[in-house]
């Protein structure tokens, strides 16, 4: 999602859901509950396109869409883009998801990962709205953050199957008439999640790469040479901070990714994220249980909420890193003894435990400053856990949603401004945030394909983009 004066562009993604639990945590076997339907590979996108991997098989083409809060309209561009040419619709039916939007120049660029593990990119006037064409990115196959820094915009991308090889950020060097020209001004050891920028430098937050075995390879924080940033200086960016300080459990690090980063008060913030399941299926791979009560409590050791950081002269001989959000110790497997036991993480909260106090907050997806405050949105995997663990204790409905938390100032805690998916709970993430003055504009997750009676008690499915204003 970009904002351009008074109208926001946005792209769509469609049964992510599925699309995560096939493509990351490896489900193949149809599911169907009253919230959602995955179809992997009995989809008929599967049957009618044999190429498409059953893991897949539940994506749809993206759309494009654009508000105008001026005149209160709502508008669906896609066609613009199927009807360009033949190579262009192509290009859009094999795009997984638009993840990044941005803009610059009167340029809007979208981004988004293909079947095929490269980068698609599309882009659009933004006066005119016309559309302007599409390339496909060879060398990259992820991409979710642009940034605008020092007049100049930039893209944080991932490399390989699903991104999990390696990262980079890319710089644009176009205009409306060659509008794919990108130099990369970063090498990462691992793919680049989102972007902020402060006292003169670019800082990047990162997944780990796939199969991580290297502390560079962890999910770490990313330190760009001072701005103007040149090609030449692609591998001069420093690592200041990897999950390896804070995670104890040397598996569970591996499946860290770090997400939301925010300039703010002077600092720079950042937030964990946590694929639901993944740390548990990665150690029940490295570290097979023999009895259903080991299982369990491998389950319920390894399962871990966002953390919520900040620092100050980061890269420097003063850094200064603050735990906001955390715990004083987490749950480690010790192999040679087949336990678990609490190993202090070595840092102390200022404000409270991990998850805002909600442990199925998983995700910090989004930070972003609206005028003097900064917001955080999260993940909650709450409403997901009836279906997804049936043998679970059943969750608490006031903990249904996603959360909106806000810090006041830098130096303070966090408050709530909603904790329940802002008027539906089954809205289980905020995707994105764009600020228009002290405003907002939210981009709502919510993958339940199949709750779309109006008529019920329950809320409905499907994106919903949601503008919060301040009083």
């Amino acid at each position: 999602m970009t904002r351009v004066g008074t109208q926001v562009w946005f792209g769509t993604g469609a049964n992510v859901h599925c699309l995560t639990s096939g493509g990351s945590l490896g489900e193949d076997e149809p599911v169907v509950n009253d919230d959602y339907v995955c179809e992997y590979g009995e989809s008929q996108v599967v049957k009618n396109h044999p190429t498409v991997p059953g893991e897949l098989g539940d994506v749809r083409p993206p759309q494009v869409w654009l508000y105008d809060a001026q005149a209160g309209a709502l508008t669906n561009q896609t066609a613009s883009v199927t009807g360009a040419s033949a190579e262009d619709e192509t290009r859009l039916r094999n795009t997984l998801g638009l993840r990044s939007a941005g803009n610059l120049d009167g340029v809007v660029l979208f981004a988004g990962p293909s079947l095929s593990n490269t980068l698609n990119v599309f882009a659009f006037d933004a006066a005119t709205h016309r559309f302007l064409g599409s390339r496909t990115l060879l060398l990259y196959s992820n991409a979710r953050t642009f940034l605008v820094a020092g007049d100049e915009l930039y893209l944080g991308v991932g490399a390989g199957q699903g991104g999990g090889r390696n990262g980079a950020v890319l710089r644009w060097a176009g205009n409306a008439v060659t509008p794919f020209v990108f130099d990369k001004v970063a090498d990462l050891p691992a793919q680049a999640a989102d972007l902020a920028y402060l006292d003169g430098h670019i800082y990047a937050t990162t997944w780990g790469a796939t199969n991580a075995t290297t502390t560079g390879q962890l999910a770490g924080v990313w330190k760009s040479p001072e701005l103007p940033i040149r090609p030449w200086q692609n591998r001069q960016w420093t690592q200041v901070f990897d999950v390896s300080r804070y995670e104890t459990d040397p598996v569970i690090r591996t499946t860290y990714g770090l997400g939301g980063v925010a300039a703010y008060g002077g600092y720079l913030y950042w937030g964990t994220m946590h694929v639901p399941l993944q740390g548990t299926l990665r150690h029940q791979a490295t570290y097979p249980q023999p009895t259903d009560e080991a299982v369990r409590l491998q389950a319920r050791n390894s399962q871990r909420a966002l953390s919520i950081w900040r620092g100050k002269d980061l890269g420097t001989p003063n850094q200064k890193i603050d735990l906001l959000y955390g715990e004083t110790a987490l749950p480690a497997y010790a192999p040679d003894t087949a336990t678990w036991s609490a190993v202090p993480t070595g840092w102390t909260p200022l404000y409270g435990r991990s998850g805002f106090g909600n442990s199925t907050n998983n995700y910090t997806w989004r930070m972003t400053v609206a005028g003097d405050r900064l917001y955080v949105a999260t993940m909650d995997w709450s409403y997901l856990v009836h279906d997804l663990l049936p043998q679970a204790p059943p969750t608490d409905p006031a903990l249904w949603g996603a959360d909106l938390w806000m810090f006041p100032a830098a130096g303070e805690a966090a408050q709530p401004i909603n904790t329940t998916g802002l008027g539906n709970y089954l809205n289980y993430g905020i995707r994105n945030m764009a600020a228009d003055g002290n405003d907002l504009y939210l981009g709502m997750a919510n993958p339940m394909n199949l709750r779309t009676d109006p008529t019920d008690n329950v809320p409905e499915g499907g994106w919903e983009l949601l503008k919060l204003t301040r009083s």
